[in-house]
């Protein structure tokens, strides 16, 4: 039963790019196929698909109303309404160890050394309400806290239970096998977060190669970004590593598969490959407000390839790169903190090799991909 909730005004979405662009033809995972066994085989396999080739699908009819959706929009909105003084407030201590709940300020990397031009891109992390983190937030978000918890809470059992559900189903696991490592209730790294990319002009997206953000991976299992219209949002396609531009969708949810799936799966859901790009010419004069939950297994989870698996066994996806190298495998915790130190880098420039292709563990280099 949704809580009460202070007024916070409306949200008013940006028109969509006229343009003419090169689109990623995504599968769409229709949750209302759920209610018979019949349809959860049917969406299960279409799943597989999505984890196998794409690595990024939709997802509708996910039982999370729009005007939820828009008061979460709407919040992030006055957020990057407050001074900057306010926000500075709740950078967390040791950002550059890896901590990332509160707010992260843009102009921590370099995007272009020649004219020293500056990310843009700032964060507001929320992390689960699990008893384990502090919720020390600006009065916005403290009176809105309740709401909050709900809508996270309902990412979890209206989205992400579901979807363990199915890909438990596709590897012929027990249903509650991927549920079992992502409670709620137990410590993770999840979090809510409000993401703002401020616009630079037309000149200076020329300097930077109409790229905002190089090519990587998410760390965690499943990251669900909520459909906003500015197109920037980019992804590799694993087999001909063309990029394409992903389309907003009304009424769905985007969905990428990260890191700790593929680790876990010794590389059967691939880990996408995404970026963020100059939007098209239409959309440039405007920020870009993104709405986004990351979601990762238990902290205490170690990331080995699951050897219960028979579809696993059967394709050969037996071994993670840590157990191929014979080196440790990490736990959750230990990957979390060692490539989000990583991510955190201050003041490195882009493309820069030394940092692009750091080890951030034995067995483990990054990349950023052009």
């Amino acid at each position: 039963m949704p809580v009460p909730v202070p007024e916070l005004g409306s949200y008013n979405f940006v028109p969509e790019t006229n343009e003419d662009l090169d689109w990623a033809d995504l599968v769409t995972l229709d949750f209302s196929l759920l209610a018979t066994p019949e349809g959860k085989k049917q969406v299960a396999q279409t799943l597989v698909k999505a984890v196998r080739e794409d690595g990024f699908f939709y997802v509708k009819n996910f039982n999370i109303s729009q005007d939820r959706v828009n008061r979460q929009f709407a919040l992030g909105k006055r957020f990057y309404e407050l001074p900057l003084e306010e926000k500075l407030k709740y950078v967390p201590e040791g950002l550059d160890e890896g901590k990332f709940n509160g707010y992260i300020p843009a102009g921590r990397r370099i995007l272009e050394p020649v004219s020293g031009i500056r990310d843009r891109t700032e964060m507001y992390n929320i992390p689960k309400f699990d008893g384990f983190f502090a919720h020390n937030h600006p009065a916005l978000v403290q009176e809105h806290l309740p709401e909050i918890e709900e809508f996270a809470r309902s990412l979890h059992t209206e989205v992400l239970t579901p979807l363990f559900n199915l890909l438990a189903i596709a590897l012929e696991l027990p249903k509650d096998y991927f549920e079992r490592i992502h409670q709620y209730d137990k410590k993770s790294e999840d979090h809510l977060r409000y993401m703002k990319y401020t616009k630079f002009s037309p000149e200076e997206n020329i300097k930077l190669g109409n790229n905002w953000l190089r090519g990587h991976t998410d760390l965690g299992s499943f990251t669900l970004l909520f459909r906003q219209p500015v197109a920037a949002l980019q992804i590799k396609n694993h087999k001909t590593g063309e990029w394409k531009w992903v389309k907003p969708q009304d009424g769905t949810l985007t969905v990428n598969t990260c890191d700790a799936l593929s680790f876990l799966t010794g590389g059967y859901v691939k880990s996408t490959i995404h970026r963020v790009s100059a939007p098209p010419k239409d959309q440039q004069h405007v920020d870009r407000l993104g709405l986004l939950y990351f979601q990762r297994p238990n902290n205490d989870v170690v990331l080995s390839t699951i050897k219960e698996s028979p579809v696993l066994q059967r394709e050969g996806f037996t071994k993670n790169q840590f157990e191929e190298t014979g080196n440790p495998v990490p736990t959750m915790e230990e990957w979390t903190f060692a490539k989000q130190k990583w991510q955190r880098t201050k003041n490195v420039v882009q493309n820069d090799p030394k940092f692009e292709n750091a080890q951030i563990l034995p067995g483990w280099n990054e990349r950023a991909y052009a």
